[in-house]
């Protein structure tokens, strides 16, 4: 696989893409659905996190996490990126993230990926790879850019057949966060693409009707 050369600079946005290696599923179940969100929302800056395993009992409870706590309030202010938008698929994933420091992105993806796999590898006990060489990057060169980069993330689940007319409802992705209560709080910014809308509605007839899904090349680097 090629080697990624997007340069990443504080200030700037991207997508961000992962897939599964051999394009295998990168989720068994929602337990590791829920694992991956964790550290996607949680990771963001390089404070410890104790109890990862409590904190997923606690989200299969509440669907939400306590946002309100010290920890989390560490997180946003040592933070060294910004997630926007986020969408799980079976095989991959798709992130908008605006870097806050330098390096920033190659650490939070570092952690993340790590992570995970440490976690997906134990649970299960396999070996080697679960992710396809180096994820992919995509520098967003405009507002325009941006805009569509949020639909195209969150149109992205129409694909599984679960979901599609209900993307909306769909838990693992951010959308019903831009459309309802955000249930991630400061761990998950929509504001650079929600403050462009008068209301939420606005929003959701914007990405209901957008063609960004059908311009994949613009986004999708695989």
């Amino acid at each position: 696989m090629p080697l990624r050369m997007t340069t990443f600079a504080p200030g700037e946005h991207y997508h961000l893409c992962v897939r599964g290696n051999n394009k295998q599923d990168i989720f068994r179940n929602d337990t590791d659905r829920t694992r991956l969100l964790f550290l996607i929302t949680h990771l963001q800056s390089p404070e410890s996190i104790p109890n990862i395993s409590r904190a997923i009992q606690e989200y299969k409870v509440d669907k939400m996490w306590d946002t309100t706590t010290d920890l989390v309030s560490q997180i946003i202010g040592t933070r060294y990126v910004a997630l926007e938008a986020f969408a799980f698929m079976t095989n991959h994933l798709h992130l908008a993230v605006c870097e806050i420091e330098e390096k920033g992105i190659v650490r939070y993806m570092q952690r993340v990926l790590n992570a995970y796999a440490k976690y997906s590898n134990t649970k299960y006990g396999t070996v080697g790879h679960l992710f396809q060489g180096p994820y992919r990057a995509v520098h967003i060169e405009d507002n325009e850019q941006l805009l569509y980069l949020s639909t195209y993330i969150h149109r992205n689940p129409r694909e599984l057949p679960r979901v599609a007319g209900n993307e909306h409802q769909y838990e693992w992705s951010s959308y019903c966060d831009y459309l309802g209560q955000n249930r991630f709080g400061k761990l998950l910014d929509p504001s650079l693409v929600l403050d462009q809308f008068d209301t939420v509605n606005d929003y959701r007839t914007f990405v209901e009707t957008s063609i960004a899904k059908d311009d994949s090349y613009l986004f999708d680097p695989f």
